[in-house]
């Protein structure tokens, strides 16, 4: 059964045990079942949570890191006073804020001839684009005129462009229709795959904010001011003058609380990672404890096949089977599972990304370092939980294993 040499008699040992996990195949891949769905649930979710993580990158890239956004406030108890002449009180009133725009904003149902869809119409200031940083496209951004005179003029984001029209090198100059008015497209801006709020800004019609507030989204529409601090380090006093100020202007008392939100680049960029850590660590836990169970289940098996094979393991003590001999027969077979079960775990969890990470459903982004980890995981859980049953299997008495049936 073992040859002299170490090396032929380690050759014995690892044709022995694959030998036995080949006679038992249903059992053996029972056994790999659980290492399988870990292991390839553990890379899924390290994915997840990278590809949330540049989520949240792409979505705030556009802002400056001392940024500031001043909402309104939004429920059936709640009421704000905040107007986009606000963002003038603002840049007034507050010696470290360098300057701010206000947005209107609202989802509306826009045509153009037979084509329709539902987008977000934003009324802006000329300097919201620079603020922003978005470019354009072709033709030319809301100006100060457009402002002052109440244009019917429009700017389209790439995402409404692809949508309502064949013929995107004919859009300058046509006419499409938002809540039965009709507006003139002026430009179009580059893609930027960012949101404002809870919309894409790809996905949005711009106009001046005078005539979407006059004309189209009226007074009831969804109000934010976006601020930027003369520097990083003054957000906070920024954003106490910005309070102070808001307050003052609607004529607040102590007792009344702020009637509109804010927030800074920074909060929110914080806010959206750590959402996204929370999701991927929650995620990442329950694919642990499918490991451990796992692994219980392996330490089951090689325990029944430590009783099946007491008689084979006398007889290879009887002929000089070392207890270290045995020990590594069994360890092996053990770790040889949870191998197998994480080589095939690693294949089905990138094949689960490589399907799904072009769709809209969820983003996905490969991750090195779930497949180390969970491999890395799926071989520890062999090692401890077969460890147990394959000493128990060398520490047997040769006699009393010849005597078992």
């Amino acid at each position: 059964m073992f040859g002299d040499s170490p090396i032929s008699m380690k050759l014995e040992i690892v044709k022995m045990s694959f030998e036995s996990l080949l006679a038992n195949k249903t059992r053996s891949f029972l056994s790999m079942l659980g290492i399988i769905i870990g292991v390839s649930t553990v890379i899924a979710v390290f994915a997840i949570g990278q590809g949330a993580q540049e989520a949240v990158d792409k979505q705030f890239q556009g802002l400056s890191a001392n940024s500031i956004i001043v909402m309104q406030m939004r429920g059936k108890t709640e009421s704000s006073n905040l107007k986009t002449t606000d963002s003038e009180i603002i840049v007034k009133n507050c010696p470290h804020i360098s300057e701010a725009t206000a947005v209107i904003q609202e989802n509306m149902t826009v045509s153009f001839e037979s084509e329709e869809g539902s987008f977000s119409v934003s009324g802006v200031e000329n300097n919201y684009f620079k603020m922003s940083g978005i470019e354009i496209d072709k033709g030319v951004l809301i100006s100060v005129e457009d402002i002052e005179r109440n244009k019917k003029v429009a700017v389209l984001g790439s995402g409404v462009v692809e949508e309502l029209f064949e013929n995107i090198d004919e859009i300058i100059g046509k006419n499409i229709k938002i809540n039965g008015k009709t507006i003139k497209v002026i430009g179009t801006v580059k893609e930027t795959g960012r949101s404002m709020g809870k919309n894409s800004l790809d996905d949005t019609i711009f106009l001046p904010n005078t005539t979407a507030e006059k004309s189209i989204l009226g007074s009831k529409a969804f109000i934010m001011i976006f601020a930027i601090a003369d520097n990083v380090k003054n957000i906070e006093i920024a954003s106490k003058e910005i309070v102070a100020a808001l307050r003052d202007k609607h004529r607040l008392r102590d007792s009344q609380a702020d009637d509109f939100r804010i927030m800074d680049a920074g909060a929110m960029v914080g806010a959206a990672q750590n959402s996204a850590k929370l999701m991927t660590f929650i995620l990442i836990s329950v694919a642990a404890i499918v490991l451990l169970v796992s692994g219980i289940g392996i330490m089951n098996v090689m325990f029944a096949t430590v009783s099946e094979r007491t008689k084979e393991i006398g007889i290879a003590k009887a002929i000089g089977g070392k207890q270290k001999d045995i020990l590594t027969q069994f360890l092996l077979e053990s770790i040889s599972l949870s191998m197998i079960g994480g080589i095939i775990g690693v294949i089905i969890g990138n094949s689960i990304i490589f399907i799904f990470r072009d769709t809209e459903l969820i983003q996905l982004s490969p991750s090195l370092t779930g497949v180390i980890i969970s491999f890395s995981f799926s071989v520890i859980v062999g090692i401890f939980f077969g460890f147990y049953p394959a000493l128990k299997a060398s520490r047997l008495d040769p006699v009393d294993a010849l005597r078992s049936e």
